[in-house]
């Protein structure tokens, strides 16, 4: 060997010895080796499934987990990061309880070296997660205003019940089942309110609605819950033909198309979501990058009597 092509060989030799080195002295500043899991209410089958797919992917992976239900409060959720930074968590996979209130927290994870992984619903700030995760929710209503359509024969009135409006996810929906429905003018929209993603309260919006509105042909959903409370309703009132369309893919939503009550839903892959989050936390516990970028949008999936049997646990099964 030449005195050039030593010199370069110790070139090589010392970079690779460096990047070892930074890799061994980033692994060393990991925390612990808990992930902290923190998500709405298990009371909803959806946030139940993501929590699942978290804890299963990361005890797989070999870490300890620890999961916490914020109740979409807060201040709950604040006392929750700060039980995380405590805990010198690894890292923290939350469904967070608001676009706004969420970013204080994230950034004292940030501050605190507890990266951040969103699933669900994005904050209204990058550069502080080190990944937003989420359904891509415009895709996904597009494809149930379609069906809602298509099933109400392009004429008729409805209802639309839209979910908290502090949250994104509400709004984006809303805009994606306009952006299709509203293209056709014998669709008549009677009445549009909040249900705040509640089964209870869109049964007792519903109720409300139907008493002004008894012609109502349709009604579409921000969620399954407030579809399965809006349906619970029309069955009371002796309604249970009118068409209506929800958003999330549940089982209880699932059985109630089967049994040919509620006709459609858009599936968003909650399990799947929470999972990659996770994957993505190990990888950047390991190497400093998920190798991703920090927003990252997933599909949604059409849900009707076509293939409502191979859905299972927010996954549809081949």
């Amino acid at each position: 060997m030449g005195g050039i092509e030593l010199k370069k060989g110790l070139l090589w030799l010392v970079a690779l010895f460096l990047l070892i080195g930074s890799l061994s002295v980033f692994a060393a500043k990991r925390n612990s080796n808990l992930i902290v899991i923190i998500t709405p209410s298990h009371d909803n089958p959806f946030f139940k499934a993501e929590a699942v797919g978290a804890e299963a992917r990361a005890k797989e992976l070999g870490y300890q987990t620890l999961t916490l239900i914020h109740n979409d409060d807060a201040n709950k959720q604040n006392e929750l990061f700060d039980t995380a930074i405590a805990r010198r968590a690894a890292a923290i996979i939350c469904d967070n309880a608001g676009a706004d209130a969420t970013i204080a927290p994230v950034r004292r994870a940030k501050a605190a070296g507890i990266p951040a992984f969103l699933v669900d619903r994005e904050i209204n700030a990058t550069g502080l997660a080190v990944a937003q995760i989420v359904s891509n929710n415009y895709q996904g209503a597009k494809l149930g205003g379609e069906e809602f359509v298509r099933l109400m024969g392009e004429k008729g009135k409805y209802v639309e019940l839209v979910g908290k409006e502090s949250d994104t996810n509400a709004g984006i929906r809303s805009k994606g089942y306009h952006e299709v429905i509203d293209q056709y003018p014998d669709l008549k929209l009677v009445a549009r309110q909040s249900a705040n993603w509640s089964q209870t309260e869109a049964f007792s919006k519903m109720e409300s609605i139907i008493q002004a509105n008894k012609d109502i042909k349709g009604v579409i959903c921000g969620n399954d819950t407030m579809a399965m409370g809006a349906m619970a309703a029309l069955k009371a009132a002796g309604m249970g033909h009118v068409i209506v369309v929800g958003f999330d893919g549940s089982n209880d939503v699932r059985d109630s198309i089967l049994r040919g009550e509620i006709k459609a839903t858009v599936l968003q892959p909650a399990y799947r979501i929470a999972q990659l989050a996770v994957e993505q936390a190990d990888r950047y516990l390991r190497t400093g990058s998920t190798g991703e970028r920090e927003k990252q949008l997933k599909d949604c999936i059409l849900i009707n009597k076509a293939n409502a049997n191979k859905l299972e646990t927010f996954m549809l099964k081949n």
